[in-house]
């Protein structure tokens, strides 16, 4: 049964779509906004009903260039609301890159990014925030979730 009430007012929070990529010799891939001080890894806000994954896919070849097919979460973060909006980061294992596949950065003005590289692991609290740097060493533990779509692994 259908209760209309239940989308009245739906809750005001983000779903943030992360991808971690490393290379080949273990790095992480980050990319550094022009409007935060640090860098991030890859991915952005997922638009309404749009599914994670795909979310995380379209800001990953966005910001790098890189297409990846997302089948599974590494790291499942709340961030109460502070000086952003209440926030749930997903991040999705984008694997491990031969050293050679390009990555490409839009220009700032248009991808309001200063650049992307990658970073060796002990070396990411230097770079990120501590929140940021934190959710990423979870997500480097290996701990793999699929992904499901009603119950179901997406296509």
């Amino acid at each position: 049964m259908h209760d209309p009430r239940l989308l009245a007012k739906p809750p005001i929070c983000r779903l943030g779509c992360l991808v971690l990529v490393r290379n080949q010799r273990g790095d992480v891939l980050l990319v550094d906004p022009d409007y935060l001080d640090g860098m991030i890894l890859p991915g952005g806000p997922g638009k309404a009903n749009e599914p994670p994954h795909r979310a995380a896919a379209r800001h990953l070849q966005a910001q790098t260039g890189i297409i990846l097919r997302l089948t599974h979460a590494v790291a499942l973060d709340y961030t109460p609301s502070d000086r952003y909006l209440e926030r749930f980061n997903v991040v999705f294992d984008g694997g491990t890159l031969r050293d050679e596949h390009p990555v490409t950065v839009p220009p700032q003005k248009r991808s309001r990014l200063l650049g992307a590289r990658f970073v060796p692991v002990h070396e990411l609290q230097n770079h990120m925030a501590p929140s940021q740097a934190a959710r990423t060493a979870e997500a480097l533990t290996g701990r793999a979730l699929p992904l499901l779509l009603h119950g179901q692994r997406p296509d």
